[in-house]
């Protein structure tokens, strides 16, 4: 089946409900293309700082000393794939590892510069968000209120 052939076949099939395959399927799309939309510019507003988005995150994450698997569980990574992130930014000096409570358990805190840096970050991400930028406050509640409906 070709692109075409496949569209007009989900623009003819309607389900029990009522609603068709093309309904659902245009609404996912424009969801994917407003999370891509907004995955790129997080992406080049980190970039001018000299960061992946990753580690982006990670910076944005740490307002208080967190252990590393925490840490981990926010980005949706395995443990060891933190100790990359956490190495990365302690030679720019953003971080410095602890011990914890628990001495196998190493903290990650934000140093300083760290601080400054994510002060500075939290502001350029806001105001170049696609979200943020497009939306007025009214509509961006509206918008909170949607999504936590649809991951409800």
């Amino acid at each position: 089946m070709s692109t075409i052939e496949v569209h007009r076949y989900a623009s003819s099939v309607v389900t029990r409900s009522g609603r068709t395959l093309a309904e659902a399927h245009g609404l996912s799309r424009q969801l994917f293309a407003v999370a891509e939309r907004a995955r790129n510019d997080f992406a080049a507003v980190v970039s001018g700082f000299g960061l992946t988005p990753v580690q982006a995150r990670a910076v944005l994450w740490l307002e208080s000393p967190s252990a590393m698997r925490d840490l981990a569980g926010h980005l949706n990574c395995d443990a060891s794939n933190v100790t990359g992130v956490a190495d990365r930014l302690e030679s720019l000096g953003l971080v410095q590892r602890r011990a914890g409570e628990d001495r196998r358990v190493k903290l990650l805190q934000l140093t300083a510069a760290g601080e400054t840096l994510r002060a500075e970050l939290a502001d350029r991400v806001a105001r170049a968000s696609t979200v943020t930028a497009r939306l007025t406050r009214a509509e961006r509640a509206q918008l909170r209120a949607i999504l936590d409906k649809l991951m409800g």
